[in-house]
């Protein structure tokens, strides 16, 4: 309807700001939430919220403080691994009290949206995070990353007898020669990885040679210290392991050094973290929120400053200086909501490595 009336027009005005600042908190995302309108959405939600979080517990409380400190926010934590808290948002379904889940890889993450139980994330958040760090359907975020790195004893391989791709450490030379965690969601993410770029015939060999060659540790951690100890050359684990105990210690890194595979290798693979927003919130906005200030300017910074070691991946931010830069990992595309975990776990029982 035309309105031609000069005195109406400044009614209208009204009224369609009153309608903007409303949608605001419906968990959808129109004009109104998105671009610099958006940049003091946080600030307008009060409540409540409940986070089920795998991610590192150290790393979400930091999130958490500062999140509740800006928009005053009670944030409870729920902590769990991904596969445990994954399951158990299954099984609650929508009677689910989360409102939040984070996770430390993205295969729990694609295994509740396969169920249905993820809400859109708002299209602010969405254009925080550049494409290659969240899946193609956006039913979730990623929030952070973790990268594949071999570290390796420098007085055992010398670096002319570095495997050029992980796949080399399926080979006979590397018979009892490296560890890993097969146990942990960290490796399942890797092989869920491989799975995803080379299929499943290359995957079951992989693994076979893996279960012939490995020594198996439960936790990465205990990886690296087994190679730091000389009871194995190498170990397969993620980066964040080794800075963060040579910002410590060092005590269980003094001797080990992290080999990047690079050049789009299986062994380049570049974990992300990911962010999702319940069905079942019973406080959509500010679950909403909570995902757009962590991947905002002040949650990445968190990562850049803080000890946590991982990869800073949206908002522009840029990681922690003593990492090697995102940019030079060479890391191959993949999309993180074609990771299959219970694909994954038949084809490690199969191997015998479950």
């Amino acid at each position: 309807m035309k309105i031609r009336a000069h005195a109406l027009a400044g009614i209208a005005l009204a009224a369609t700001a009153a309608l903007s600042l409303a949608a605001c908190g419906d968990g959808t995302a129109s004009p109104a939430t998105t671009g610099t309108a958006s940049a003091d959405a946080a600030t307008k939600v009060a409540g409540e919220i409940t986070v089920y979080n795998a991610q590192h517990d150290t790393l979400t409380k930091e999130w958490v403080d500062a999140f509740t400190k800006e928009t005053g926010v009670k944030v409870t934590i729920r902590q769990g691994s991904d596969s445990e808290l994954s399951n158990q948002i299954i099984q609650e379904g929508a009677a689910s009290p989360a409102d939040v889940f984070l996770t430390e890889n993205s295969p729990a993450m694609a295994q509740v949206e396969n169920a249905g139980l993820f809400a859109d994330i708002d299209k602010a958040t969405v254009a925080q995070v550049p494409a290659e760090y969240r899946p193609s359907t956006n039913k979730w975020t990623g929030i952070a990353a973790r990268s594949t790195v071999l570290v390796y004893d420098k007085t055992k391989i010398g670096d002319d007898k570095l495997p050029k791709s992980m796949l080399d450490l399926a080979k006979p030379e590397w018979k009892g020669r490296w560890a890993a965690s097969p146990s942990g969601a960290d490796f399942q993410a890797i092989v869920a990885a491989l799975l995803e770029q080379k299929g499943e015939a290359a995957t079951t060999e992989w693994l076979k040679g893996m279960k012939d060659n490995s020594k198996a540790y439960k936790g990465n951690s205990t990886a690296m210290k087994a190679v730091n100890a000389g009871e194995v050359d190498a170990a397969l684990i993620y980066h964040y392991y080794y800075y963060g105990d040579q910002a410590k210690t060092g005590e269980n890194s003094n001797k080990v050094t992290p080999y990047f595979f690079k050049n789009q290798d299986p062994g380049a693979f570049l974990s992300v973290s990911g962010g999702g927003v319940l069905k079942s919130s019973k406080n959509a906005a500010a679950a909403q929120a909570f995902l757009k200030f962590i991947t905002g300017t002040q949650g990445q910074e968190v990562l850049k400053n803080g000890t946590s070691f991982e990869y800073a991946i949206a908002s522009n931010v840029d990681s922690n200086a003593k990492l090697v830069p995102i940019k030079d990992l060479q890391a191959p595309a993949v999309d993180p909501a074609k990771l299959n975990s219970s694909k994954v776990t038949d084809l490690m029982t199969k191997a015998g490595l479950l």
